[in-house]
C-alpha cells in the first residue's frame, strides 16, 4: 500500500501546483509520473493496487487537461483521458470516469462538433449517477456542456443548463463531501461560464454585471480565470461600442498574463483584438497592439 499511497501523494502535489507552476514546466513532470505509475500498477495488487490506479487516473486527468487548456494539443489531451479513464476503471472510481468523460467532452465541443459533445456528457452523467456525485459536481457537468453548447453556437440550451446548475447549487446539499481532486470548480466558477455564455448570446448589459461580480469575488491566488474574467470583460465593452474601454481590460489581462501564463487566456484576448479591427487605427488600439506582440508576451506565446 505504500507504493500506492507515495504515488498518490506527488499526483496531489501536481495538483495544487497547476495553479502556480508554469504549464510546460509541470507538465513534464506529471506525464513522467504517469509513465511511472503505468510501470508501478502491473506490479501491485489489492488496496494498493487501487490506491494507486485512482491517483494514476488523476495524473493522466491532470495531464490531459495541461495539454488541453494550457498547451492547445487536443489530440494529446484525448490520449491521456483515454489512459486516464482506463485507469480509474482499474479503481473503479465512477466520479474520476465522470470528470474524465467531462473533460473528453471539452474536445468535440471546442471543435464545434455537437452531438459528439453531447454523447460524451451523456456517458458523464451515467458515471456520476453511478458515483452518487455531490451537488457541485452535477452543477460543474451542467456547466462543462453549457461551455461546449455555446461553443457549438446553442447559447439557448447553454442558458438553460446554466440556470439549472444555479438551482442544484441553492437546492442541494453543498456541504457533501466532494473528491479532493475536484478543486476547479466553485459557485464563482459557475457565474464566469454564465458570463460568457451571456457574452456570446448578445445579452451584453448582463454579461457586464455577471463578470464583474466574479472579477469581484474571486480568489486573488486565481490567476488564469482572472484572466478568462478580464478578456470576458473586454469583449463585452468591444461589443457594446466602447474600444478604449475595452483596450483597459485587455490591459489588465495582459498584466495577469505576465503573473500567470494562460493560452486560453491569451486566446480571449486575441478574439476581442479581432473585435477591435473598426478600431485599429486608434492609438489606444496601437499601443495594445504593441504591448500584445511585444517580446515577452510573444514569446510566452511560442512556448504554450
Amino acid at each position: 500500500m505504500t507504493v500506492g499511497a507515495d504515488f498518490a501523494t506527488i499526483t496531489a502535489t501536481h495538483r495544487r501546483l497547476y495553479w502556480s507552476v508554469p504549464p510546460s514546466l509541470l507538465h513534464a513532470s506529471v506525464v513522467e509520473h504517469t509513465h511511472l505509475g503505468t510501470a508501478l500498477i502491473g506490479e501491485t495488487t489489492g488496496r494498493c493496487r487501487v490506491i494507486l490506479a485512482a491517483a494514476l487516473a488523476e495524473s493522466y486527468l491532470l495531464a490531459g487537461r495541461i495539454d488541453f487548456f494550457d498547451l492547445q494539443q487536443p489530440q494529446a489531451a484525448g490520449n491521456a483521458f483515454v489512459r486516464g479513464l482506463q485507469a480509474a476503471g482499474e479503481a473503479d472510481d465512477a466520479l474520476l470516469g465522470a470528470a474524465i468523460l467531462a473533460h473528453t467532452a471539452f474536445i468535440p465541443g471546442w471543435a464545434g462538433n455537437k452531438e459528439d459533445a453531447e454523447e460524451r456528457m451523456s456517458a458523464a452523467r451515467a458515471y456520476a449517477r453511478r458515483g452518487n456525485a455531490p451537488a457541485l459536481m452535477i452543477a460543474w457537468l451542467d456547466a462543462v456542456e453549457a461551455e461546449c453548447m455555446t461553443r457549438c453556437g446553442d447559447t439557448r440550451t447553454a442558458l438553460r443548463l446554466i440556470a439549472h446548475a444555479e438551482d442544484v447549487l441553492t437546492e442541494g446539499d453543498t456541504d457533501e463531501p466532494c473528491p479532493v481532486w475536484m478543486d476547479w470548480f466553485t459557485p464563482v466558477r459557475l457565474a464566469a461560464f454564465k458570463g460568457n455564455t451571456q457574452l456570446i448570446a448578445k445579452h451584453t448589459a448582463q454579461a457586464r454585471a455577471t463578470l464583474l461580480e466574479v472579477l469581484d469575488n474571486l480568489p486573488a491566488t486565481d490567476g488564469k480565470q482572472r484572466t478568462i474574467i478580464l478578456g470576458d470583460l473586454a469583449a463585452v465593452e468591444a461589443a457594446a461600442g466602447k474600444p478604449e474601454e475595452a483596450c483597459r481590460w485587455v490591459n489588465e489581462a495582459l498584466d495577469q498574463l505576465g503573473a500567470t501564463w494562460y493560452a486560453a487566456g491569451m486566446d480571449r484576448i486575441r478574439d476581442v483584438r479581432k473585435r477591435l479591427h473598426a478600431w485599429r487605427n486608434e492609438p489606444y488600439v496601437r499601443d495594445l497592439d504593441d504591448r500584445m506582440y511585444g517580446w515577452g508576451t510573444t514569446v510566452s506565446a511560442l512556448q504554450r
